[in-house]
Protein backbone atom coordinates (compact mmCIF):
# COMPACT_ATOMS: atom_id res chain seq x y z
CA UNK A 1 0.00 0.00 0.00
CA UNK A 2 3.04 2.65 0.85
CA UNK A 3 4.44 1.59 -2.63
CA UNK A 4 0.93 2.68 -4.30
CA UNK A 5 0.60 6.01 -2.30
CA UNK A 6 4.23 7.12 -3.35
CA UNK A 7 3.51 5.83 -6.73
CA UNK A 8 0.39 8.27 -6.69
CA UNK A 9 2.08 10.92 -4.81
CA UNK A 10 4.80 10.64 -8.14
CA UNK A 11 1.99 11.06 -10.64
CA UNK A 12 0.69 13.94 -9.06
CA UNK A 13 3.72 15.78 -9.51
CA UNK A 14 3.80 14.36 -13.32
CA UNK A 15 0.63 15.65 -14.26
CA UNK A 16 0.62 18.82 -12.17
CA UNK A 17 4.27 19.18 -13.23
CA UNK A 18 3.97 18.61 -17.03
CA UNK A 19 3.87 22.51 -18.30
CA UNK A 20 7.87 22.18 -17.06
CA UNK A 21 8.45 19.43 -19.25
CA UNK A 22 6.33 20.72 -22.11
CA UNK A 23 9.04 23.43 -21.37
CA UNK A 24 11.62 21.51 -21.93
CA UNK A 25 9.60 19.63 -24.75
CA UNK A 26 11.00 22.11 -27.94
CA UNK A 27 11.16 24.80 -30.36
CA UNK A 28 7.30 25.71 -31.24
CA UNK A 29 4.83 23.16 -30.42
CA UNK A 30 3.96 22.22 -26.69
CA UNK A 31 2.40 18.78 -26.18
CA UNK A 32 -1.40 20.81 -25.64
CA UNK A 33 -0.49 21.57 -29.39
CA UNK A 34 0.67 18.46 -30.60
CA UNK A 35 -2.14 16.10 -28.52
CA UNK A 36 -4.89 18.33 -28.90
CA UNK A 37 -5.70 18.00 -25.12
CA UNK A 38 -4.40 18.37 -21.17
CA UNK A 39 -6.92 16.00 -20.38
CA UNK A 40 -5.18 13.10 -18.62
CA UNK A 41 -8.09 9.84 -19.07
CA UNK A 42 -6.05 7.33 -18.06
CA UNK A 43 -3.12 6.11 -15.19
CA UNK A 44 -1.80 2.75 -16.50
CA UNK A 45 0.11 0.74 -13.77
CA UNK A 46 2.22 -2.01 -14.31
CA UNK A 47 1.73 -4.86 -11.42
CA UNK A 48 3.03 -8.54 -10.83
CA UNK A 49 -0.47 -10.20 -9.57
CA UNK A 50 -3.32 -8.65 -10.87
CA UNK A 51 -5.61 -10.39 -8.61
CA UNK A 52 -3.85 -9.02 -5.14
CA UNK A 53 -3.09 -5.71 -6.53
CA UNK A 54 -6.74 -5.64 -7.59
CA UNK A 55 -7.82 -6.64 -4.60
CA UNK A 56 -5.67 -4.06 -2.72
CA UNK A 57 -7.31 -1.37 -4.94
CA UNK A 58 -10.63 -1.87 -4.51
CA UNK A 59 -10.60 -2.22 -0.59
CA UNK A 60 -8.58 0.81 -0.84
CA UNK A 61 -10.97 2.59 -3.12
CA UNK A 62 -14.21 1.23 -1.44
CA UNK A 63 -15.11 -0.15 -4.43
CA UNK A 64 -16.16 -3.34 -5.57
CA UNK A 65 -13.04 -5.74 -7.26
CA UNK A 66 -13.13 -5.01 -11.27
CA UNK A 67 -13.33 -7.45 -13.85
CA UNK A 68 -10.17 -9.13 -15.25
CA UNK A 69 -9.67 -9.04 -19.10
CA UNK A 70 -7.28 -10.21 -21.54
CA UNK A 71 -5.98 -8.19 -24.53
CA UNK A 72 -6.68 -9.83 -27.70
CA UNK A 73 -4.32 -12.31 -29.47
CA UNK A 74 -1.85 -10.64 -32.64
CA UNK A 75 -4.27 -12.12 -34.88
CA UNK A 76 -6.88 -9.36 -33.40
CA UNK A 77 -4.61 -6.89 -31.32
CA UNK A 78 -1.73 -6.13 -34.03
CA UNK A 79 0.29 -5.48 -31.25
CA UNK A 80 3.92 -4.39 -32.49
CA UNK A 81 6.84 -3.91 -30.26
CA UNK A 82 10.05 -1.49 -30.98
CA UNK A 83 8.83 -2.17 -34.83
CA UNK A 84 8.06 -6.03 -34.59
CA UNK A 85 5.09 -7.88 -34.43
CA UNK A 86 4.78 -9.68 -30.67
CA UNK A 87 2.50 -12.18 -29.41
CA UNK A 88 2.78 -10.60 -25.81
CA UNK A 89 -0.79 -10.01 -24.10
CA UNK A 90 -1.31 -8.20 -20.88
CA UNK A 91 -4.18 -9.12 -18.01
CA UNK A 92 -6.16 -5.49 -17.39
CA UNK A 93 -8.73 -4.07 -14.54
CA UNK A 94 -9.98 -0.53 -14.83
CA UNK A 95 -11.25 1.35 -11.90
CA UNK A 96 -13.29 4.16 -13.25
CA UNK A 97 -13.80 7.36 -11.56
CA UNK A 98 -15.46 10.70 -12.87
CA UNK A 99 -12.52 12.83 -14.22
CA UNK A 100 -9.52 9.28 -14.41
CA UNK A 101 -9.33 5.82 -15.06
CA UNK A 102 -6.73 3.84 -13.37
CA UNK A 103 -5.68 1.08 -15.08
CA UNK A 104 -3.78 -2.41 -13.81
CA UNK A 105 -1.82 -4.40 -16.44
CA UNK A 106 -0.07 -7.94 -15.66
CA UNK A 107 2.25 -8.92 -18.67
CA UNK A 108 1.54 -12.34 -20.03
CA UNK A 109 4.52 -12.65 -22.36
CA UNK A 110 6.66 -11.23 -23.95
CA UNK A 111 8.66 -8.85 -25.51
CA UNK A 112 6.69 -5.79 -24.64
CA UNK A 113 6.89 -2.48 -22.96
CA UNK A 114 5.30 -4.14 -20.05
CA UNK A 115 7.21 -6.51 -19.22
CA UNK A 116 10.29 -4.70 -19.64
CA UNK A 117 8.85 -1.99 -17.07
CA UNK A 118 8.02 -5.02 -14.71
CA UNK A 119 11.34 -6.68 -14.93
CA UNK A 120 13.13 -3.29 -14.86
CA UNK A 121 10.98 -1.46 -12.12
CA UNK A 122 8.21 -4.21 -10.59
CA UNK A 123 5.43 -2.89 -9.73
CA UNK A 124 4.83 0.76 -10.64
CA UNK A 125 3.34 3.98 -12.85
CA UNK A 126 3.54 3.08 -16.31
CA UNK A 127 2.17 5.24 -18.71
CA UNK A 128 -0.10 8.78 -18.49
CA UNK A 129 -3.27 8.31 -21.15
CA UNK A 130 -4.96 10.95 -23.64
CA UNK A 131 -7.35 10.58 -25.90
CA UNK A 132 -6.41 11.98 -28.93
CA UNK A 133 -8.09 11.95 -32.73
CA UNK A 134 -5.41 11.18 -36.00
CA UNK A 135 -2.88 9.12 -33.40
CA UNK A 136 -1.05 8.94 -36.56
CA UNK A 137 -0.26 12.64 -37.36
CA UNK A 138 0.45 12.94 -33.29
CA UNK A 139 2.46 10.21 -33.40
CA UNK A 140 4.97 11.36 -36.32
CA UNK A 141 5.06 14.93 -34.38
CA UNK A 142 6.14 13.77 -30.81
CA UNK A 143 8.98 11.67 -32.86
CA UNK A 144 10.06 14.59 -34.74
CA UNK A 145 10.78 15.76 -30.97
CA UNK A 146 12.87 12.62 -30.06
CA UNK A 147 9.98 10.65 -28.81
CA UNK A 148 9.38 7.53 -30.61
CA UNK A 149 6.49 5.30 -30.32
CA UNK A 150 7.62 1.79 -28.69
CA UNK A 151 4.30 0.01 -28.48
CA UNK A 152 1.08 -0.07 -30.62
CA UNK A 153 -1.98 -2.18 -30.82
CA UNK A 154 -5.72 -2.43 -31.56
CA UNK A 155 -8.39 -3.09 -29.32
CA UNK A 156 -12.14 -3.39 -30.01
CA UNK A 157 -13.29 0.28 -31.10
CA UNK A 158 -9.57 1.60 -30.69
CA UNK A 159 -6.24 1.42 -30.82
CA UNK A 160 -3.27 2.60 -28.08
CA UNK A 161 -0.33 3.89 -28.59
CA UNK A 162 2.92 3.91 -26.20
CA UNK A 163 5.44 6.92 -26.97
CA UNK A 164 8.62 6.66 -25.34
CA UNK A 165 9.00 10.02 -23.01
CA UNK A 166 10.33 8.42 -20.07
CA UNK A 167 13.50 10.56 -20.47
CA UNK A 168 12.02 13.79 -20.89
CA UNK A 169 8.91 13.15 -17.92
CA UNK A 170 9.76 10.12 -16.47
CA UNK A 171 6.96 8.23 -17.71
CA UNK A 172 5.36 6.77 -20.90
CA UNK A 173 2.68 8.54 -22.26
CA UNK A 174 0.02 6.59 -23.89
CA UNK A 175 -2.08 8.00 -27.29
CA UNK A 176 -5.91 6.34 -26.80
CA UNK A 177 -7.22 6.96 -30.46
CA UNK A 178 -11.33 5.42 -30.17
CA UNK A 179 -13.20 5.21 -33.68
Amino acid sequence: MQKFIIGLLALFVIIFGISTAEDKMAENKTSRDILGTQKVTQIGLIVKDIEKSSRAYAEFFGMEQPEIIITDPLEKANTNYKGNSTTARAKLAFFNFDNITIELIEPVGEPSTWQDFLTTNGDGVHHIAFEVKDAGDKISQLEKKGMPLIQRGDYEGGCYNYIETTPQLGVLVELLENY
